[in-house]
C-alpha cells in the first residue's frame, strides 16, 4: 500500500474529481465487513465516492468524486461514455474473434453491444501481485477494448465467449479522462468540467 496522500481543499469551490489507479484486490468502497482492502486505505479526501465501479480482480483507473451530478454522467449507461480496456488473454486472438468482439458477442444477459478490438503491443504496466495464472506451452496477448456500456464483468465474459479468457485486465480511460502515468495506489485531481457532448475517447 502507498503512503496516504493529503488533498487541499480545492480553492475553485467547485465539484472535485479524482483519478484513482485502483490496484488489484482492492474495492471500490470506503468499508468492507468482511476486512478486504478498499479504497480508505489510499484516499483520504471527504465526502468522495466512486463515480462507477471497476471490479475486485481488475486494476486500472477509477474516477472519485463528490458530486451527485458528475457520478451520474460518468456512471449511468444511457451517457454511453467510453471506457477503454487492456485485456491480457489466454492465447492469441485470430481476426474473426475480433471481429466478433466489434459486432457484439451473444451474452447470458443479452448481446453486447458492438466494441473496438484491437491487438496490441505489450504494454509497460509492469507485473502484477498477485501473479497472473499462466499455463506452459500456451501464448498470451493484449487486446485494447473500448465499450460504451457497463454490464457485469463485461470484458472477461466477452472474450470468453470468443474462445480467449482474461487473465488480467486494466481500465486505462473513462471519457476523457486517461490513466497516465499514475501507478497502482496512486491519485491525483482533475478539474470537475461538465462532460461536453463529444468530448469522450473514441
Amino acid at each position: 500500500m502507498r503512503p496516504r496522500r493529503e488533498a487541499k481543499p480545492d480553492p475553485r469551490g467547485g465539484a472535485r474529481l479524482l483519478l484513482f489507479h485502483k490496484p488489484y484486490g482492492v474495492l471500490c468502497q470506503f468499508t468492507d465487513s468482511a476486512g478486504r482492502p478498499t479504497l480508505a486505505q489510499y484516499i483520504t479526501v471527504p465526502g468522495v465516492y466512486a463515480a462507477g465501479r471497476l471490479d475486485f480482480d481488475s486494476e486500472g483507473l477509477l474516477l472519485l468524486t463528490d458530486s451527485g451530478r458528475l457520478q451520474d454522467e460518468i456512471a449511468d449507461p444511457r451517457h454511453k461514455i467510453a471506457k477503454v480496456y487492456w485485456a491480457q488473454v489466454e492465447g492469441i486472438p485470430e481476426a474473426d474473434a475480433l471481429r466478433r468482439l466489434e459486432r457484439g458477442v451473444a451474452l447470458s444477459d443479452g448481446p453486447a453491444a458492438p466494441a473496438r478490438a484491437r491487438l496490441i503491443e505489450e504494454p509497460n504496466v509492469g507485473p502484477r501481485t498477485p501473479p497472473i495464472r499462466e499455463r506452459r506451452h500456451i501464448p498470451t496477448s493484449w487486446l485494447e477494448i473500448t465499450l460504451r456500456e457497463g454490464r457485469n464483468r463485461q470484458v472477461r465474459r466477452m472474450t470468453a465467449a470468443v474462445g480467449y479468457p482474461t487473465l488480467r485486465l486494466i481500465r486505462v480511460a473513462v471519457g476523457p479522462w486517461e490513466l497516465g502515468k499514475l501507478r497502482p495506489g496512486e491519485w491525483r485531481e482533475m478539474r470537475a468540467d461538465r462532460l461536453e457532448s463529444g468530448a469522450t475517447r473514441a
